[in-house]
């Protein structure tokens, strides 16, 4: 058994999340019984936090790993790991919200979910299959999304509530007519993206953030080589005797960020919880500040069209670099 505890941090809804979580979107996802036995081995190396999405397809295989890692002992009860799931845009209308997180617990085969967050600041038309946005995206109502987001936190189906991919503006716009203010922000960061301006705004305003492709997600749809072919990280991980990976996401966690890793291999999901025993030194992280270059990793044009809301990137990231 393990023996790794990830430290937590208390969000403005007054609830505990571990500030390490293992992301459980794959591209294309591995046959569900794959997908179960590898949430099962997370759980069993110390991984007590799952960020999941209903655009992922994953709900259901973590679901059955939760049930089986209760029955084998793994985990003494529902309340000691911490489920987020995120609402996709074809279900960001006001009136689909609660419904939509009604069918993500049915796919968990839970009563609640620790965080929902709204995927990202778009609303599709209904029954918007795959990638291709054209002519599809509509004007997101943030108001009416946001109050919907509010009724699934009053009734016990979400025990936090937050958003993903928002940028100050749009945060702003939430929080004038919020009763429940967002308590996360999950947002691309990494060395390569380090998000100085709007986690400062977070910081201020108590939302705490969380940071998808700490590693730059080179995957086929976005992402890119400039955080796992750093100089500077390779450097510092050669002077540190430690992964290239363990010094990026070490870095992310000492920003204060929760750290959403990937990796479906059990040694290299250890080596990402080793990322605890160790720091960086002052020097290390002045490196990193100051000498990698910043460029948004995942840059999002497929939400930016003639016809749709966002007319450009900067209005659809809120002008944020």
């Amino acid at each position: 058994m393990h023996d790794v505890v990830v430290p937590q941090v208390k969000l403005s809804s007054g609830e505990r999340m571990p500030l390490i979580s293992m992301g459980c979107a794959a591209s294309p996802p591995p046959p569900p019984e794959v997908l179960t036995s590898i949430f099962l081995e997370a759980i069993e190396v110390g991984y007590r936090h799952f960020d999941t999405a209903a655009f992922y397809g994953t709900e259901e295989a973590l679901g059955r790993a939760m049930a089986e890692a209760l029955d084998r002992g793994l985990i003494q009860s529902r309340d000691q790991i911490f489920i987020t799931t995120k609402l996709w845009c074809t279900d960001a209308h006001a009136d689909l919200v609660l419904p939509a997180l009604k069918n993500s617990l049915r796919r968990l085969g839970l009563e609640y979910v620790d965080l929902y967050l709204i995927h990202w600041p778009v609303r599709l038309k209904e029954g918007t299959q795959g990638f291709d946005f054209k002519g599809k995206l509509l004007p997101f109502d943030i108001k009416g999304t946001w109050e919907a987001m509010e009724e699934c936190s009053k009734l016990g189906l979400a025990k936090s509530i937050g958003v993903s991919n928002f940028g100050t503006k749009k945060l702003s716009e939430i929080l004038l007519h919020a009763t429940i203010p967002p308590a996360v922000n999950q947002v691309e960061m990494n060395v390569a993206w380090q998000q100085e301006k709007l986690r400062g705004f977070c910081r201020e305003k108590g939302i705490q953030v969380s940071a998808w492709s700490p590693l730059g997600a080179n995957g086929a749809f976005w992402g890119s080589l400039a955080v796992m072919e750093s100089p500077v990280l390779k450097e510092i991980a050669t002077a540190r005797g430690k992964t290239l990976a363990q010094v990026a996401l070490r870095w992310t966690f000492e920003q204060g960020a929760c750290v959403i890793v990937k990796s479906f291999n059990k040694e290299r999901m250890k080596e990402n919880l080793k990322i605890l025993e160790w720091e960086l030194s002052q020097e290390d992280s002045d490196k990193i500040k100051l000498q990698i270059p910043q460029r948004r990793g995942s840059p999002g044009d497929k939400y930016v069209s003639e016809d749709g809301p966002y007319k450009s990137l900067d209005e659809l990231w809120d002008g944020d670099a």
